[in-house]
């Protein structure tokens, strides 16, 4: 064990490094094992992640998240077609129902402050590097954590190291802990947004509504939005295929929604990568990945701020378990066995859903026409916003789903029908960077 103070004083030092969702919800449970000792590195106390910022109703009450932190309470969603037609949902859900939409600088501060009321230790620092020992699988010799420590007034920081016993990456999809463990690397989305601030009159429209616009025009392979924050619109875009044209995609999403952000005044523009998938590795040694550092965001809907608060209460949870009051360390099998296993059997069907719908929806205008019209059924708007609300893969009534399938098809040879021809690109040294 790494000593904390007296000599007498031996316990286990737990390092979570990313004081995002999952590194603050990780932290959260970490810190309330009174054999252990916590800290949560965050580089950046203030941080306004570039992000779309909703969060389903069943994380408000899972994660115990003041209603203050919710800025806007979605009710209803505008889909816009390729060709401009429009489907509003939102008519089954009940009255007490709705997506939170959130800033991400109030919500990750929040969830990190509640880590350090429990007793985590904060290192506002930035994570350069990690020595790992050559035997780490099956010694208990610490880890060496290399970081420069920011102080208040100062743009430098201060470069300091700090031996742990166990590392919990939460440090997104930059992660320099799956850097240093070796995880492998995973494909990337870049999502790009801009945050506007539109006319009281606008904004009105915008008081409980989210749009989301697809067409090739926006996006090859993913869509379009404008999502209500406090006082301003999020306007943005994602695309993995074709990420060297994203300012250009960004151009369109603002041109599609016209009218209802005209004379809106730019206040921030933000971007950032978005995994595509698992990392090859998620846990090596005793060190393990959560969120996006792990690759948990969702293809189609490209969620990612409920799959990492879960995987990182999650991991934390059955490492502490495997601690047994911080008594051992956990073996590599040992949190494989327990936080993988558990974390794959509860989201795996998801993830695979949200896959293939997204490679028969996203790919090309026919689907994507044939994706909107099929969005103005009452079945598939039930399905839809309960397995996002309550993140279960929904699918209750075989007679219905039958009539979908047969109605999907239906609306596809309909789409393809309309639909133009999606735009040519090619970039084929680029596509294939990796992080």
């Amino acid at each position: 064990a790494v000593s904390s103070g007296s000599n007498l004083d031996m316990k286990y030092k737990v390092a979570v490094v990313g004081g995002g969702p999952s590194g603050a919800c990780a932290a959260e449970i970490f810190a309330q094992e009174k054999g252990i000792d916590t800290v949560l590195f965050e580089r950046k106390l203030d941080n306004a992640k570039p992000c779309g910022g909703a969060i389903p109703l069943c994380m408000v009450g899972e994660f115990d998240i003041p209603e203050t932190v919710v800025d806007r309470k979605v009710r209803r969603m505008n889909l816009v077609s390729p060709t401009g037609v429009e489907v509003s949902i939102g008519d089954t859900l009940q009255p007490d129902e709705y997506i939170g939409m959130c800033r991400r600088e109030i919500l990750d501060k929040y969830l990190r402050d509640r880590a350090f009321e429990y007793g985590a230790q904060c290192v506002n620092g930035l994570v350069t590097s990690i020595d790992v020992p050559a035997d780490h699988k099956t010694t208990e010799n610490p880890y060496t954590i290399h970081y420069q420590e920011f102080q208040e007034g100062s743009a430098a920081g201060v470069a300091k190291t700090m031996d742990v016993d166990l590392i919990v990456g939460a440090d997104g999809a930059n992660s320099r802990v799956a850097k240093a463990m070796d995880a492998g690397q995973y494909n990337f989305a870049i999502a790009f947004q801009e945050r506007i601030k539109i006319p009281d009159d606008k904004m009105k429209f915008y008081e409980e509504m989210a749009e989301m616009y697809v067409g090739d025009d926006v996006s090859p392979d993913f869509y379009g939005w404008v999502f209500p924050k406090y006082d301003h619109v999020g306007v943005g875009t994602g695309t993995v295929v074709n990420r060297p044209a994203i300012k250009q995609y960004q151009k369109a999403i603002r041109d599609r929604a016209g009218d209802k952000i005209a004379g809106g005044k730019i206040i921030k523009v933000e971007a950032h990568p978005i995994p595509e998938h698992y990392r090859p590795r998620r846990v090596q040694g005793r060190m393990a990945l959560v969120g996006d550092a792990a690759g948990y965001v969702t293809k189609c809907s490209g969620e990612g701020i409920y799959f990492a608060a879960k995987s990182g209460r999650m991991a934390a949870e059955e490492i502490v378990k495997l601690m047994d009051g911080g008594k051992r360390l956990p073996t590599q099998e040992e949190i494989e066995k327990t936080y993988l296993k558990k974390y794959d059997k509860a989201y795996g069907p998801t993830y695979a859903v949200l896959d293939i719908l997204q490679k028969v929806f996203y790919s090309n205008n026919g689907a994507r026409e044939a994706f909107v019209e099929l969005c103005d059924s009452k079945y598939v708007q039930q399905v839809t916003f309960d397995s996002y609300l309550y993140k279960k893969v929904q699918g209750n009534n075989p007679l219905d789903d039958l009539k979908l399938l047969g109605e999907t098809i239906g609306c596809l040879i309909k789409g393809y029908s309309n639909a133009k021809p999606d735009a040519v690109f090619s970039n084929p040294v680029e596509s294939q960077k990796r992080l």
